[in-house]
């Protein structure tokens, strides 16, 4: 897939994301399927704290020592300590959609030869910038299927 393919999915996603989050009611966001899983709201917090983290390496990548290094996140302690299920949902829709559109930006600014630059992902497991941007874009749209799905 191509940078205009994944810009024109991660465009679909958002929009697909903003009206699942629009058209459900404020019960129907906070519910948690069991206490340990993640209600509509927390997912889309997820989601936000996944774009910062991604923000910060889509940026990073571009003047870093290569190859550039994930480094891991905190998912479920950053969901509690943001406390997203009692957050106001028109902020967190807003942030969701504003921090991608920065990353938007940011990948239309790449080309072939930033796209090749290496990651490390793990000890021993590498790739390249093309590959985190895809899976960025996979993994958004991984959450909210999870969102489309979660009924109470």
């Amino acid at each position: 897939m191509e940078i205009p393919e994944i810009i024109q999915q991660l465009d679909h996603l958002l929009e697909r994301g903003k009206e699942l989050m629009k058209n459900s009611s404020e019960n129907e966001l906070k519910f948690k399927p069991l206490p340990d899983k993640w209600s509509k709201k927390e997912i889309l917090g997820h989601l936000i704290d996944s774009g910062i983290h991604n923000l910060q390496r889509f940026t990073e990548i571009q003047f870093e020592t290569k190859p550039y290094k994930i480094r891991k996140y905190n998912q479920n302690e950053l969901v509690n300590v943001n406390h997203y299920n009692e957050a106001n949902t028109g902020e967190i829709i807003s942030f969701w959609l504003a921090i991608n559109e920065r990353i938007k930006k940011v990948i239309e600014l790449q080309d072939e030869y930033t796209l090749a630059y290496q990651i490390e992902i793990s000890k021993g497991e590498k790739s390249d910038f093309k590959f985190l941007i895809k899976d960025y874009v996979n993994h958004m749209e991984h959450h909210l299927h999870q969102i489309e799905k979660l009924h109470n």
